[in-house]
């Protein structure tokens, strides 16, 4: 299994971006999928999540309204659409799966296989 995030990049605030992870060796519409963050000198959280029962969606407060995650089934892909970026939100992101059930988690030692990470900076 194998996960290739993509998309990270310099924005300044207001701005947006399109996070995408590409996945092989699995589907990702069979687990659920989700993204994190690390920003330096903190813990990684759980930016956001969709649950394979029954679709349903997770978001951090901090993000919630501004960001949007979805799967791509056609191209085995999970993406994060970020807008209205703050300084707040520079971070490592990670692409995710959990294989172990299908609900959602905000706790990243559930989560089995993981992307590279992909850096996002939001400066003026």
């Amino acid at each position: 299994v194998q996960l290739q995030a993509s998309g990270g990049g310099s924005v300044q605030p207001g701005g947006s971006l399109r996070l995408s992870c590409a996945a092989s060796g699995i589907t990702v519409n069979g687990y659920a999928i989700a993204w994190f963050r690390q920003a330096p000198g903190k813990e990684r959280e759980g930016v956001s999540c969709i649950s394979t029962s029954d679709g349903s969606t997770y978001y951090a407060d901090s993000v919630k309204g501004r960001f949007t995650i979805s799967r791509d089934n056609a191209r085995n892909t999970m993406n994060l659409r970020m807008n209205r970026l703050k300084p707040e939100d520079t971070a490592v992101y990670y692409c995710a799966i959990k294989v172990i059930s299908p609900w959602c988690s905000g706790n990243s030692y559930e989560f089995d296989y993981w992307g590279q990470g992909t850096l996002v900076t939001v400066s003026s």
